[in-house]
């Protein structure tokens, strides 16, 4: 009998229309013959879902008691008695009541395809077991029904039913998925935007690595080794050398550009077991490997080009990313081009990087344009291949010497002459002019073994030596001339160009252009001296006070700053070029005083602006209760004793109304300057959530009637002040209770995630429209029109003060359907907390 199809349809969490899809397509085949029961629906009270089921039959479900409770569970038994085409089957990672005939769904599943059943079913990504350690690190829930990984990748189709996060949050919100009193709470923890991102994505990935995997057996099959490049995968080859970070964040950079691109590190090392690279830098390497994202892989091979490529073609890769060659030109020369040009040679249709790199701080050094052209080491190089190839050469010639050969000895000494010239240019030219000119004399004219120069055509010969070597050696100085200077003029340009751009980078332009000066100059130390003497910005080795700069640039005209390098002497091109450098530095400098001179006036406006709402607030608010208590005592002062009981209990009952919100109106004024100047005592300590909630209740007096409680018994304490704690959540209710139309109850709730506790305050009042949520916990901002009895609007402002003084957040959201959510977040208590 053939076994029976499986479908899956993958979701990234509960509500994104799973079930709903399921019973589509169920009545999709129906309408088109196919025999169709319904297996197992959970429609968790959803209209949408249930009004899907009407039209297909439906199998009872099998009744199971466990522990006085009756369980309804898939009754697979009859579903194999019925013997439809497909069967839908809802929730595979279901796990089956006690006494049932599978302790799983999924085994359910099993049985009925083995039956011969088609089966579609429905499974949520956090339900796939390899993904349980990830999910929980994501929503901070652990997930006790799982599903086998094999079991899913082994269906014959599976499907992601995608929703956007914030879509189906508004279906949330909407009561499409939960009943009215789940919402808040899932908003709040589960289903969290970040959340429904993260799991959005590990739902897509995990499918494309499946499809990856079913493409990888489908070529394996057909016989197919070209790769196929459905997406960019970079690997990197390292030597176990310093250019490796460079060659890794490269290739970072180029597998960032599209959409799930890899990035794979790949080492070859010999079949000895013997490497030349620094064990040490290779796990560093490995390290920054993880960090971007990609893996690190070791491969044996002594022939490390072929073994790169073939690496290369087993991951399906489509760069290949290399780093130029450490070898000098005269290695190249006797030992041919490198693994490089064999790479690219050997690798077909991958794309091959070449990425040049250089050392910490010396790439960007300026070439020196010393008196002679030519370093001292390759003058010395020079003078040790005369004084090695003289004598060896002498040698040869005399092993080989006949009357005839006189001819080739010359053009081998002169062939000596001029690879010496090429090298160590002048000067080594001419010392094996001489001893070649000497040593022929000597070994090979007659009279042999006698420096003699009977002929005047000796003299010419050693003569031609001594130009043949000076022209050679002039050319070779004036190409190396022309070369440093070509390099310089490029450094120049770069530094110029990185200097013109660092003006742009704000606060950093000062330290970065003292750092790349240090670096370009060669300098042992670099630093930036304002006029009163404070040390700016500085580069290098620590400059003592004492030691006297080699050089002073002044930066700018006036009394400004000086630029001093130590542990440099600079020609009159890099004088020229730190003169560049001292432009650009006065105008960083600029820049930098016109921003502090902006941040200034902007916090001097922002002052004003607070100055300003301050002394409307005091006209307005304070002077009305202080009118209303000066006049209700006046009133009182004027009657004496003709005014009744009546009379002179209302005025003093006003008198003692206005003094209380005066009162109340002065002690906010003063916490919030507290709050501004950062004067705050606080003292933090394993706090009580559902306490310090009571306490507030009972000084708003607000009664059940007007409050809805949904609070975690199981929550930890806070590390809180739980004095400031009641004064921001008196603040909150107060602030809800105003904006809370009459017949409806305010609602707060409590919850707990990853160490962080949530206190939601939830209003069904006018809301605050999106841009003006900010806007709300500015000091002296009132939504809507007050009455006296409100305030300054201080009491949002405190509050957040208070909560970020305590180490936590406050903020504000939409209610769903409509309102104003405020949410007070605060650290678990941990196992000490520390005074503040």
């Amino acid at each position: 009998m053939k076994r029976g199809n499986l479908r899956v349809l993958l979701g990234a969490a509960p509500g994104v229309g799973k079930t709903v899809e399921m019973l589509t397509e169920g009545a999709r085949l129906r309408d088109e013959g196919r025999d169709v029961v319904i297996g197992v629906v959970e429609t968790h009270g959803r209209a949408m879902t249930t009004a899907r089921t009407e039209g297909l039959e439906r199998i009872p479900r099998q009744r199971v008691e466990h522990r006085g409770v009756t369980l309804e569970e898939l009754d697979v038994a009859a579903v194999l008695r019925r013997h439809p085409d497909v069967a839908l089957i809802d929730e595979l990672a279901h796990t089956n009541a006690p006494g049932s005939t599978n302790a799983k769904r999924w085994q359910d599943v099993e049985d009925l395809r083995d039956a011969g059943i088609d089966v579609i079913t429905t499974v949520n990504v956090q339900h796939i077991e390899s993904l349980g350690d990830v999910v929980r690190r994501i929503t901070g829930v652990s997930q006790a029904e799982t599903v086998p990984d094999a079991v899913v990748r082994g269906a014959d189709q599976i499907e992601v039913i995608d929703v956007a996060p914030q879509a189906l949050r508004d279906r949330l919100s909407a009561g499409f998925v939960y009943p009215a009193e789940r919402i808040d709470a899932a908003l709040s923890n589960y289903f969290r935007l970040g959340n429904l991102t993260a799991l959005r994505e590990l739902a897509l990935l995990w499918l494309a690595d499946e499809v990856e995997s079913s493409l990888a057996r489908y070529r394996e099959q057909q016989g197919i080794d070209a790769p196929w490049q459905t997406r960019e995968r970079v690997v990197v080859a390292l030597t176990g050398g310093p250019e490796g970070d460079t060659l890794l964040r490269r290739g970072a950079r180029i597998a960032a550009r599209g959409a799930g691109g890899e990035l794979i590190a790949v080492h070859v090392s010999g079949q000895d077991g013997l490497s030349s690279s620094d064990p040490s830098l290779l796990s560093a390497q490995r390290t920054l490997v993880e960090s971007l994202g990609g893996s690190f892989h070791t491969v044996v091979g002594d022939d490390i080009p072929r073994a790169l490529v073939s690496f290369a073609r087993s991951v399906e890769a489509t760069q290949l990313v290399l780093g130029a060659s450490r070898r000098g030109r005269l290695a190249t020369a006797f030992t041919g081009p490198g693994i490089g040009a064999a790479v690219i040679r050997e690798s077909g249709e991958i794309d091959v990087h070449m990425v040049t790199h250089g050392e910490a701080g010396g790439a960007t050094r300026l070439p020196r344009m010393a008196r002679g052209a030519l370093s001292r080491r390759r003058v010395v190089l020079g003078f040790v291949v005369a004084l090695i190839g003289g004598p060896v050469l002498s040698w040869l010639l005399t092993a080989f010497h006949t009357e005839a050969a006189i001819t080739s000895e010359v053009l081998g000494y002169q062939l000596l002459v001029v690879v010496v010239a090429l090298i160590g240019g002048i000067w080594p030219a001419l010392f094996a002019a001489v001893l070649s000119g000497v040593t022929l004399d000597f070994l090979f004219v007659a009279p042999l073994y006698k420096v003699t120069v009977a002929d005047p055509l000796h003299a010419l010969a050693l003569g031609l030596y001594v130009i043949i070597a000076i022209l050679v050696s002039a050319i070779v100085d004036q190409a190396a001339r022309r070369l440093r200077s070509a390099k310089r003029s490029a450094a120049e340009s770069e530094l110029l160009a990185t200097v013109a751009g660092s003006v742009l980078r704000g606060e950093s332009a000062v330290p970065a252009l003292v750092s790349r000066t240090r670096e370009a100059l060669g300098a042992a130390g670099v630093r930036l001296v304002s006029p009163e003497g404070a040390v700016l910005a500085t580069d290098g080795e620590p400059v003592r006070g004492s030691e006297e700069p080699d050089v002073r640039v002044q930066i700018g005209s006036g009394p400004q700053a000086v630029l001093e390098v130590h542990g440099a002497r600079l020609d009159a091109s890099e004088q020229r070029l730190l003169g560049a450098i001292a432009a650009q530095l006065s105008g960083a400098l600029e820049n930098a005083e016109l921003t502090e001179q902006a941040r200034r006036a902007g916090a001097i406006e922002a002052a004003d602006q607070v100055r300003s709402a301050l002394l409307s607030a005091v006209s307005h608010d304070v002077r009305r209760p202080l009118a209303a208590a000066v006049a209700a005592v006046g009133g009182l002062r004027a009657a004496g004793e003709r005014l009744d009981p009546a009379d002179r209990a209302e005025l003093l009952e006003t008198a003692e109304e206005s003094l209380g919100t005066l009162s109340s109106l002065v002690t906010d004024l003063l916490d919030v300057s507290r709050v501004q100047a950062g004067a705050l005592a606080v003292r933090l300590e394993p706090t009580d959530v559902s306490s310090v909630i009571l306490a507030s209740l009972d000084e708003l007096r607000v009664t059940p009637a007007d409050l809805e409680l949904l609070l975690d018994p199981a929550l930890p304490p806070v590390a809180a002040d739980a004095v400031l704690l009641k004064r921001v959540l008196v603040n909150v209710l107060a602030n809800a209770q105003r904006h809370t139309p009459l017949g409806t109850r305010i609602a707060l709730s409590t919850s707990e995630l990853r160490g962080t506790v949530e206190i939601r305050v939830i209003d069904h009042g006018p809301g605050v429209p999106p841009d003006r949520l900010g806007d709300i916990f500015l000091p002296f901002q009132r939504h809507g029109d007050t009455d006296n009895s409100s305030g300054l609007g201080l009491g949002l402002a405190l509050s957040r003060g208070f909560t970020e003084g305590m180490g936590g957040m406050l903020t504000a959201e939409a209610t769903p359907g409509g309102g104003l959510t405020m949410v007070v977040s605060l650290p678990a208590a941990a196992a000490s907390v520390t005074d503040e």
